[in-house]
């Protein structure tokens, strides 16, 4: 997919770029972006390049998945990473992010999440937008709650972050939570049907 920008009230999600390595590398010094998230631990210049100049590019040309920079639009910062990717069956996609510390609490990363969302189901034929977190990170848990993810419950040994198998918890947003269409339709249980 050729890459593309976004765009809301206070935010551009745009592709990465080159130069924006130096803002990634510095951003996740932080440890609760170590901590929560699968970037490398240590945190280095090299892998701060790999993913801006190789990684992500790569994402959107295999069609994949789509990381954008999170900028405000006033001035240009890089408030935080937001990257949606293809999951398993159909019209299945799972949002994962971080935020840079300087720009946390200020309701950002609700408005990327939303905004790519209504992109996912709209511009991608999405029926099932994924969230997952490892169990205890109550930040992220909080974004997707704000976004109008209902949480579905939780995984053990859900994901594996830095050779570790961690428990996560799980949620999903649907076009109809966003009142848009979906591409497939959708039943849920126990509606329409007869019988015991």
């Amino acid at each position: 997919m050729e890459p593309i920008t976004l765009t809301t009230d206070r935010l551009l999600l745009r592709p990465f770029a080159p130069g924006d390595a130096d803002a990634v590398h510095a951003a996740c010094q932080d440890p609760d972006i170590q901590r929560w998230t699968v970037v490398p631990s240590p945190y280095g210049r090299a892998d701060a390049e790999h993913f801006t100049r190789q990684l992500s590019p790569a994402g959107w040309q295999d069609d994949s998945m789509y990381d954008f920079a999170v900028v405000l639009r006033d001035g240009g910062a890089l408030a935080g990473a937001l990257g949606i990717n293809r999951r398993t069956g159909p019209g299945t996609f799972e949002v994962g992010f971080w935020t840079a510390r300087e720009h946390r609490g200020l309701g950002y990363t609700t408005e990327a999440v939303l905004c790519a969302a209504r992109w996912t189901f709209t511009a991608l034929a999405g029926d099932r937008l994924e969230w997952r977190a490892e169990a205890g990170n109550r930040p992220s848990r909080a974004v997707a709650l704000r976004a109008g993810f209902r949480m579905e419950g939780g995984q053990r040994s859900g994901l594996v972050n830095k050779g570790v198998r961690r428990d996560t918890w799980t949620g999903a947003l649907l076009p109809s939570d966003l009142g848009l269409p979906g591409t497939d339709t959708y039943l849920p249980a126990g509606v329409g049907r007869a019988g015991p």
